[in-house]
């Protein structure tokens, strides 16, 4: 029986999704089907429970609905919690809804897999305090590193999100005024 996926946005047009992984169930043997789905801005925790409901085994969520996904899953992996977004809907044994933020883990693994960056001891500088920021947070706190540097045009946005960061490991929040000189 052929596994049912998409990707899920407001757009969703542009989205390369459907193409990436068509390659990867051709190369991997998988028998799946993978969509887009124009969500309705004002719907989406519909179009997800009909998407589930007509069997389908995962979203992924782009924008605007990372957050609203947030609030819709029953579960949340540790990623999703320290974003407060999620970009994976997966449906639980039971019925209920897991979200997980893989962003972070998906810059981790390529910087250090494909491009053999090695995290450990070194200082990092994370430009911006937004969703993106927010969502690679967590996994690049993770690597060993030895400081995270936090720097955003809106201090408090960066040292909000500093804060969050603090609990799993080096960080410091800043404004882009801070690092001249």
């Amino acid at each position: 029986m052929t596994d049912r996926y998409a990707v899920i946005g407001n757009p969703i047009e542009h989205s390369k999704s459907p193409q990436i992984h068509a390659a990867f169930a051709e190369e991997t043997g998988q028998d799946l089907e993978y969509g887009r789905i124009l969500g309705d801005l004002s719907g989406f925790a519909q179009d997800v429970r009909h998407f589930f409901a007509a069997g389908g085994r995962g979203l992924n969520v782009t924008l605007p609905f990372k957050e609203q996904a947030w609030e819709l899953s029953d579960e949340r992996g540790a990623g999703a919690e320290t974003a407060g977004a999620v970009n994976t809907l997966s449906l639980l044994p039971d019925g209920r809804l897991r979200g997980d933020n893989t962003d972070g883990v998906g810059l981790v693994r390529d910087l250090a897999v494909n491009q053999g960056f090695d995290f450990g001891g070194k200082r990092v500088l994370l430009l911006g305090a937004g969703g993106a920021s927010r969502g690679v947070l967590r996994p690049l706190l993770e690597t060993g590193l030895s400081s995270l540097t936090l720097a955003n045009r809106t201090v408090s946005k960066a040292l909000d999100l500093a804060a969050l960061g603090a609990t799993i490991g080096p960080v410091v929040g800043c404004g882009l005024d801070d690092l001249k000189g």
